[in-house]
């Protein structure tokens, strides 16, 4: 129920306030059908996760950082809107587990291969953790990316700019073959992340 209302007036905010174009739809309701899939997308700010989960028009896990499921207002609405706790500090296999658990029960994650969000709106390297998740869940990527939002609402900012538009663009999605999933360590992770950072790459402005 809280995921919902949550997805409701996140997509009166972003459509009314915002402007919100979304490029690609029959790319996301084709991605529907593949049951498991990881969305993976740029994050420029704070809009990025709410952004995806109205465009995208399913109910979809996403990644947050562990500090912020610990108290307060925030501690008790992630775990109702479908968070996934990540310690970036200490990276454990307990968030690893519920993300494949998830993907593996033909639900969607969202994930952002920077692991935070850019200063200045520049794509910045993907972390080897992404390529780890992949080769584990082995499921189509579909790679996403957002324009408007670091403009709308950048990191720092005290309020956000209404009525600057924010457009997301879906590009085309696509799985890796076994090969090229039967990796060990860290470069052949971050090998697999650095491809799904040049498909999101990829996608340009319209």
């Amino acid at each position: 129920m809280w995921y919902w209302i949550g997805f409701w007036l996140a997509w009166l905010l972003f459509y009314l306030f915002f402007r919100l174009r979304v490029i690609g739809r029959k790319k996301i309701r084709a991605s529907w059908k593949k049951g498991g899939v990881l969305i993976a997308c740029n994050h420029t700010s704070y809009f990025d996760p709410p952004v995806v989960g109205v465009a995208y028009g399913k109910k979809t896990a996403f990644l947050a950082r562990k500090s912020l499921f610990k108290k307060g207002f925030l501690g008790w609405i992630y775990p109702r809107l479908n968070a996934i706790p990540v310690d970036q500090e200490r990276p454990d296999f307990t968030s690893l587990k519920r993300i494949i658990k998830e993907l593996r029960e033909g639900n969607p994650v969202l994930i952002f291969p920077e692991g935070q969000r850019t200063e200045d709106g520049n794509l910045m390297q993907a972390e080897a953790g992404v390529g780890l998740v992949i080769a584990k869940a082995r499921v189509p990527v579909l790679p996403m990316r957002i324009f408007g939002a670091h403009e709308a609402y950048p990191p720092g900012a005290k309020w956000p700019k209404f009525f600057t538009r924010i457009t997301l663009c879906c590009g085309d999605m696509f799985e890796f073959t076994e090969k090229e999933l039967d990796v060990r360590g860290r470069e052949g992770y971050q090998a697999i992340a650095d491809r799904v950072m040049q498909k999101v790459e990829e996608i340009q402005a319209p």
